[in-house]
């Protein structure tokens, strides 16, 4: 009896669909993420095995290297009332440009009088080594606190405009204070990091968060 041939039929699958997908997905993602900003001091942060995460928004970061203290506001809106706070106390006036270019720094390190001209700087010239040498905060020019104060003022004056716009619940009015995060060098002294937890608890800022890198359990 003759054997029944069964006809051959290809296996080739056209990928030529998906792979018009996957490209169009990585174009969106490409176009649409925010692109990490410089540090204007990078630091090493101390290891934790902790997996509690920061919260997405309304965190000031406070970072401490060297001896030195930088200011992270990453709200531009927060950014922009801060600055105007700092400038009617210290009598420095800002133009408009000025205004708008801070609004578009995350970090920054500078005394108030030396702010000026590092808003005339290029992003990547403000981030060079030496450019930004720290704020302020020693007992006799306490410029940090000024800075973290008037944050706070101008996250709780945005929180008070959305609730009367109905934008916000009671419940997130009551508890939008503006989060600080500590974020010191591994190697950094101990009287350094105090210093900066002593002027948020001179402003009864008694809850703040401490950033640390991942370390493994085992280890």
């Amino acid at each position: 009896m003759a054997k029944v041939k069964i006809s051959k039929k290809s296996t080739r699958i056209d990928m030529t669909a998906m792979c018009d997908v996957a490209f169009l997905l990585l174009s969106f993602f490409i176009m649409t993420a925010t692109a990490k900003q410089p540090e204007p001091k990078p630091v090493d942060t101390p290891a934790s095995t902790v997996l509690d995460k920061l919260p997405e928004e309304g965190v000031a970061t406070i970072t401490v290297g060297d001896k030195q203290a930088f200011l992270s506001i990453p709200d531009p809106e927060v950014r922009r009332g801060t600055l105007e706070r700092i400038s009617t106390k210290y009598g420095v006036n800002f133009t408009d440009e000025e205004y708008k270019e801070f609004s578009k720094i995350d970090g920054f390190g500078v005394k108030i009088n030396e702010l000026k001209g590092l808003l005339k700087l290029d992003a990547a010239k403000r981030n060079e080594p030496g450019v930004q040498k720290g704020i302020p905060f020693d007992t006799i020019t306490n410029q940090l606190g000024d800075w973290v104060q008037f944050a706070r003022e101008a996250q709780k004056a945005k929180l008070d405009e959305k609730f009367a716009k109905g934008e916000i619940t009671v419940d997130q009015f009551r508890d939008g204070d503006l989060n600080i995060a500590i974020k010191g060098d591994a190697k950094e002294d101990y009287p350094t990091i105090k210093r900066v937890m002593d002027i948020l608890q001179e402003q009864k800022k008694n809850r703040f968060y401490l950033v640390t890198g991942l370390r493994d359990e085992n280890f």
